[in-house]
C-alpha cells in the first residue's frame, strides 16, 4: 500500500510539475506573438515614414497640379473657341455687306426702270438678277439724278399746262419756262458728267426709254428734229420768228452734219487701231492708248454735242422772248 500510494504521489508530482512546465510553455508563445504584433506595427508605421513613400501633403500638390492643368486646358479652349466664333462672325457680316450691296444695285435697276417706264425681265443668274455689266459709281450717280430730274420734268410740265390753261399772265408764264430751261441745263450738266464716266453707256441711250432711243444722237436728240416736232406747237408765230426758227433750224442742222461726220471718223480710226498688226503683242499697249487718245475724243464730242443742245436752247429762247 505504502508503495502504491507512493508511486500515486510520485505520478502526481509529476503530473502537476508537467502541467506547470505545460502552463510555462503555453504562456511564452502568448507572449511572443504579441511582441511581434507590436514590432509589425511599428515596422508599419516606419515604413509609412519612409522618403521612398508619398505623405498626404505631397498627394494634395499632384491633385493641385492636375487641376490647375485642367483648368488651363479649359481656357485655351475657350479662347480658341471664342477666336473660331469671331471669324465666323467677321464673315457672317462680310456676306451681309455684300448682299446688301447686291440688293442696293438691283433697287436701283428697278428703281430705273420703272421711272423710264421700261420692262424689266426677271431671268435669273445664279439667283441674281442680271444686270447690263457692273455698274460704274458716276453711272449709278446719275441713273438715280436722271430719275428725280424725270419726277420733276413731270411736275413742271403740268404746272405749265395749269397756267395755260387758266390763262396767267405773261409774267407768270416767263418764270415757268425759265424754270423749265434751268431744268434742262442741269441735265447738259449730268450728262457731260456721265460721258466722262462711261460715253459708250450715255451713247447707247439705255437711260432713255426704246422710243426715245429710236431717235437717239450722240446720248440726245438732234437740235433741228426737236425744232420740226416744236414748230406747229408753238402757233400763232409772228413772219419774224418763224424766219429766226427756220435760221436756227439750219444753223443746227450744220453744227449736227459736222458732228456727224467728225463722230463716223473718229469711229473708224479707233476700228483700225484696234484690229491694225493684231497678232502682234508687243504693240498691244500702243494700240490701246491710242485707243484710249480716240476715246477721249469721243468724250469731246458728246460735249460738244451737249453744248449745241445748250446753244441752240438759248438762241430758241433769245428769239421767243
Amino acid at each position: 500500500m505504502y508503495d502504491l500510494s507512493h508511486h500515486m504521489s510520485m505520478w502526481g508530482d509529476s503530473f502537476k510539475t508537467d502541467s506547470s512546465h505545460s502552463v510555462h510553455n503555453t504562456s511564452t508563445p502568448v507572449f511572443v506573438c504579441g511582441e511581434t504584433q507590436l514590432e509589425a506595427q511599428v515596422d508599419n508605421k516606419s515604413n509609412d515614414s519612409c522618403p521612398g513613400t508619398l505623405g498626404p501633403s505631397e498627394k494634395d500638390d499632384q491633385e493641385a497640379t492636375k487641376s490647375s492643368d485642367k483648368v488651363s486646358r479649359r481656357l485655351a479652349q475657350n479662347r480658341e473657341a471664342a477666336r473660331k466664333s469671331r471669324l465666323r462672325k467677321k464673315v457672317y457680316v462680310q456676306q451681309l455687306e455684300t448682299s446688301r450691296l447686291k440688293l442696293t444695285q438691283i433697287e436701283q435697276e428697278l428703281e430705273r426702270a420703272r421711272q423710264q417706264g421700261l420692262y424689266v425681265g426677271s431671268t435669273l443668274d445664279n439667283g441674281n438678277l442680271v444686270l447690263s455689266g457692273a455698274i460704274n459709281s458716276g453711272i449709278a450717280a446719275f441713273e438715280m439724278k436722271y430719275g428725280h430730274w424725270v419726277e420733276e420734268q413731270t411736275r413742271q410740265t403740268h404746272e405749265l399746262r395749269t397756267a395755260l390753261q387758266a390763262h396767267v399772265s405773261d409774267i407768270e408764264l416767263n418764270i415757268l419756262v425759265d424754270n423749265g430751261l434751268n431744268h434742262y441745263y442741269g441735265l447738259f450738266r449730268m450728262k457731260a458728267t456721265a460721258a466722262k464716266a462711261d460715253v459708250f453707256y450715255l451713247m447707247s441711250g439705255m437711260w432713255k426709254t426704246s422710243a426715245e432711243r429710236f431717235f437717239l444722237w450722240i446720248g440726245g436728240f438732234r437740235p433741228s428734229e426737236l425744232l420740226k416736232v416744236l414748230t406747229p406747237q408753238l402757233d400763232p408765230l409772228t413772219e419774224q420768228q418763224l424766219v429766226e426758227i427756220c435760221n436756227l433750224q439750219q444753223c443746227s442742222q450744220q453744227a449736227e452734219d459736222a458732228l456727224s461726220q467728225g463722230l463716223d471718223k473718229l469711229q473708224q480710226t479707233l476700228a483700225d487701231t484696234l484690229a491694225s498688226d493684231a497678232s502682234n503683242a508687243g504693240s498691244y499697249m500702243t494700240q490701246m492708248a491710242e485707243a484710249m487718245d480716240r476715246l477721249e475724243a469721243l468724250v469731246s464730242f458728246v460735249n460738244q454735242g451737249i453744248k449745241v443742245y445748250w446753244k441752240k436752247s438759248r438762241e430758241n429762247e433769245s428769239k421767243n422772248s
